[in-house]
């Protein structure tokens, strides 16, 4: 009780030479015979009764309100700092505490009315964030990669948006990027800018990724505004690689049309994509590049991407091929090259390596594991930024794919 008495004299400092004099006028009227000698009596019940907060029980709460007011007035309520205000401009006691106004019958009817426009508005709000999750988990069924145009639909009406809806402007989730810099977009750009990213002619799996920052940097690729326009140079140069492509392609099967080739119809885009690996890569400092492929494609990226000579490749489909001839051995489709080149894009020195495949398409993956680990031992590259490696088979569920990331430090060859 002491401790909060010498509360309230701080925080009634100016107040308290008045509140004495007060006292020892009534003690004076008392000594004169009146009867008022209850009458501080009164003031004091009168003060707690208004200020019924301030009481033994809570003394140590409001003193150290108090010293945190004197720090900061910011760091307790509202109501606390008009109460601490008060008293300290010498409010009289019971006068200092201002209660929060009744909540009359016409406050509490617009309550009443606003509830549900608030309820609507965090139910859109949850309903675009749905959306583009949608987009992010089954954007690649929608995409536009069936000829016979048998392609599933994201309708917004099963997450409860309607046209009426379209013209909104609704905060974007932080799991997108879609917005750039922008915070906030209408539906109809946010629906749009998600069609764009994930259901155009590349469809995007990956939101079985476990590891959230590798979807993230996904995203950011596919989803960010203009991270699909190229320069001029650019095009013309993708467009040079994927003319390549084709053209090899439709000359083989022109040629040997009943030869077992295992050609690259329908995936040209590979060799301008690893073109452009090889080009980043060499930016970055890699030197040496190492491969391994199944067989659909193979005879492509030799000619095309590994640059094996043309007359080597083609010498490989003479059915009077002896055994002794130059070309000779195994079949055309999983032999193998290495190679070392100048990077036009670059103008840089790069070594690519494409290795021979045997029989079971998945034993090249640890061949390839194995001769790049060699080359970062000799290189002296111990983080995988000069020598870099991409492995691909049919079926990575094979044991030997398994077995070929084990998680030993002195395995880790940080490649593709």
């Amino acid at each position: 009780m002491h401790r909060l008495r010498t509360t309230v004299v701080r925080l009634r400092p100016i107040a308290a030479p008045q509140t004495a004099k007060s006292q020892t006028q009534a003690r004076l009227a008392a000594v004169g015979g009146a009867l008022r000698t209850f009458q501080p009596m009164r003031s004091y019940t009168a003060s707690v009764s208004a200020e019924p907060f301030l009481n033994g029980t809570s003394s140590n709460y409001v003193e150290e309100m108090y010293y945190a007011w004197l720090e900061n007035p910011r760091s307790v309520h509202k109501s606390w700092d008009i109460f601490f205000r008060n008293a300290n401009a010498g409010a009289p006691p019971g006068a200092a505490y201002q209660s929060p106004p009744p909540l009359g019958l016409a406050n509490a009817q617009a309550m009443v009315g606003v509830q549900p426009n608030v309820e609507k508005l965090v139910e859109d709000h949850l309903a675009v964030q749905s959306l583009v999750r949608a987009y992010q988990i089954r954007g690649h069924h929608v995409a536009q990669l069936d000829p016979l145009g048998i392609m599933a639909a994201i309708d917004p009406e099963f997450y409860g948006l309607d046209e009426s809806d379209l013209d909104k402007v609704f905060r974007l989730p932080t799991t997108t990027f879609i917005g750039g810099s922008e915070s906030t977009l209408p539906l109809r750009e946010i629906i749009q800018r998600l069609e764009m990213a994930y259901c155009q002619s590349i469809g995007v799996e990956f939101m079985f990724i476990n590891d959230l920052e590798q979807c993230q940097w996904i995203r950011q690729k596919f989803e960010r505004p203009g991270i699909m326009q190229f320069t001029l140079e650019e095009k013309r140069t993708l467009l040079a690689r994927m003319v390549r492509s084709t053209r090899f392609e439709e000359f083989l099967q022109r040629k040997w049309s009943s030869e077992k080739r295992f050609g690259l119809e329908g995936c040209e885009s590979l060799i301008p994509a690893l073109k452009t690996i090889i080009d980043k890569s060499s930016m970055n400092g890699v030197e040496s590049i190492i491969m391994g492929m199944p067989h659909r494609g193979r005879l492509n990226v030799l000619a095309n991407v590994i640059r094996k000579e043309l007359d080597q490749i083609f010498c490989q489909f003479d059915s009077k091929l002896e055994a002794a001839d130059e070309g000779s051995g195994d079949v055309k489709y999983h032999l193998g090259m290495w190679h070392r080149r100048i990077n036009r894009v670059t103008d840089r020195n790069i070594t690519l390596s494409l290795m021979a495949n045997p029989s079971h398409l998945e034993a090249v993956d640890p061949v390839v594991q194995g001769k790049t680990k060699a080359e970062q031992f000799y290189c002296g590259d111990t983080e995988g930024n000069r020598v870099s490696t991409h492995t691909d088979c049919v079926c990575i569920c094979m044991f030997f794919v398994g077995g070929t990331f084990p998680p030993l430090p002195q395995c880790v060859l940080r490649g593709l």
